[in-house]
């Protein structure tokens, strides 16, 4: 694999992740998945994941950026942020 290629992947794969955790918390709302429990339960734990594991391809996306492409870099840096913020917020939204 080339750092291009990289590159394109790691810039795709932390706004799917946010994507997937948007879409748990929303079926968790909408069928009411585990509001029963007292304490967290997987639903819980594999948004967590799906979050924590955006780190090791953001720093894989910094380090392969082309960076005499800044602004390509910053955009899809923003929305990564954008989609990030949308996850995290939906659950502060809900008060999950």
């Amino acid at each position: 694999m080339n750092r291009k290629e990289i590159n394109r992947i790691s810039a795709v794969t932390p706004i799917v992740m946010s994507l997937l955790a948007l879409g748990l918390v929303v079926t968790t709302v909408t069928t009411g998945w585990e509001r029963v429990l007292k304490d967290e339960g997987a639903g819980a734990h594999i948004f967590q994941l799906l979050i924590v594991l955006q780190v090791p391809f953001i720093v894989a996306f910094v380090a392969t950026a082309e960076w005499n492409r800044f602004m390509r870099v910053a955009w899809l840096a923003g929305l990564q942020i954008a989609a990030l913020g949308v996850a995290i917020g939906s659950v502060a939204y809900f008060k999950l």
